[in-house]
């Protein structure tokens, strides 16, 4: 199946800068390189049995890699610009469906169960964007995402790592992170100011393990991990007063002189629990 793809979609190293320019305000940077193209197209592996979903297809290059598996491939794209360029590419192929919209509000639930999610995420919309599929995990299998190398550092930072926030914490919470390669500025066009990373995350749920650590509400767990990181430099004994009194954080054996990024993912949740647990004995 995969040579008559090969044969009727514009591969990776097509030059399509001229049909469009790249704009700023969608903060896109086209990836160009063919190589990197593939390594991506490899990590991903998708085969005929997958349902990829590309956020932010671009000109296509990507998604010309991934359709020579014979997948089905959704792409979402808000730039309307880009789309008669897309269908003129894939529209004649039976496995690829293309919706314009903004993934940030796309409901990723009208397409199905087991779905794989790739995309090349601009910097200004990656971190939302993360959030957003993280709370539709459930119908995920794995997201593959070109972000800058920042942002899947904060992915994948452990406690005590000046890069360790909320990102990375509610990313691990609820998916195993692996950071796989660096990408360097000159695979894009127009070439980024930054060094760029590809990342994997991987939903606990697909792996058909339980959450490492549920909490038993979610949003308090948000909450308790917005308060603390938007006062990073302060101790839990001054960050958490409104939530949790100092002989409250030091019960749960956790130090209330400690700052946030000292705090594993385990913790966060004890705290978390404690407040749920007051509010509960309060109703």
């Amino acid at each position: 199946m995969i040579a008559p793809f090969a044969a009727r979609v514009n591969f990776p190293g097509m030059n399509n800068t001229s049909q469009h320019q790249a704009r700023k305000r969608f903060g896109q940077n086209f990836l160009q390189d063919p190589g990197i193209i593939q390594r991506i197209a490899r990590a991903i592996n998708a085969n005929t049995e997958d349902h990829v979903v590309e956020i932010g297809p671009g000109q296509g290059a990507l998604t010309a890699s991934i359709l020579t598996s014979g997948c089905q491939l959704d792409a979402i794209e808000l730039d309307r610009d880009l789309i008669p360029i897309l269908e003129n590419q894939f529209s004649q192929i039976n496995h690829f469906h293309l919706h314009q919209g903004d993934a940030l509000n796309f409901d990723f639930s009208t397409l199905g169960n087991d779905l794989r999610v790739v995309g090349n995420l601009p910097y200004n919309i990656s971190t939302p964007l993360i959030f957003h599929l993280l709370s539709q995990q459930t119908l995920i299998k794995d997201m593959h995402f070109m972000l800058q190398l920042e942002v899947v550092n904060r992915l994948a930072a452990t406690p005590g790592n000046k890069n360790y926030g909320r990102l990375s914490v509610m990313a691990q919470y609820y998916c195993q992170v692996y950071s796989l390669f660096e990408v360097p500025p000159e695979a894009f066009n127009p070439r980024p100011k930054v060094q760029s990373a590809i990342v994997r995350l991987t939903p606990h749920v697909s792996l058909q393990k339980s959450l490492p650590h549920p909490a038993q509400d979610v949003k308090t767990l948000e909450r308790v991990l917005r308060t603390a990181f938007n006062q990073r430099r302060k101790t839990l004994r001054n960050s958490l007063k409104e939530l949790l009194s100092e002989s409250e954080i030091k019960s749960l054996g956790i130090n209330p002189s400690a700052r946030p990024e000292t705090l594993t993912l385990q913790q966060f949740v004890s705290l978390s629990d404690a407040i749920t647990d007051a509010q509960t004995a309060k109703e």
